[in-house]
């Protein structure tokens, strides 16, 4: 399985954090009766880097990196993989694209409009896909 991520800059709360380690190392039920073999991110500071650092504690995980054009929140994390530079929509469309479902942290609880995280997960639900928040 391939697993997407998603979430704040501003970074993951404590709570988010706990339930992102669990279900790496424990797979939710949807997802349990399947290996995850990759962890997609938008290796952005905030929560792609603390849940890029989650990840590399599984073993056997290939970790694949879509990194933004604008390098002013890209993480200074080692990806197994990388995908080419792209805006932050196009970038966050390609997550959707290429997994089989999404976790996300947003920094809200409720659906906002303008947020990267929202839209990633706007997008995973109209896919179809299994998303976790």
């Amino acid at each position: 399985m391939k697993l997407g991520f998603t979430g704040t800059s501003r970074g993951a709360t404590r709570a988010q954090l706990l339930t992102l380690r669990t279900w790496l190392l424990y797979p939710v039920e949807l997802i349990k009766e399947a290996t995850i073999r990759e962890f997609h991110h938008g290796l952005c500071v905030g929560a792609d880097e603390q849940a890029h650092r989650l990840a590399r504690q599984r073993v056997h995980i290939w970790i694949v990196g879509h990194p933004p054009i604008k390098k002013h929140k890209l993480a200074k994390v080692d990806c197994d993989e990388l995908r080419p530079e792209k805006d932050y929509l196009d970038r966050n469309q390609d997550i959707v694209d290429e997994t089989d479902a999404l976790i996300a942290t947003p920094r809200e609880e409720y659906e906002v409009l303008r947020s990267g995280t929202w839209s990633t997960i706007r997008r995973a639900v109209k896919a179809r896909k299994p998303v976790y928040v």
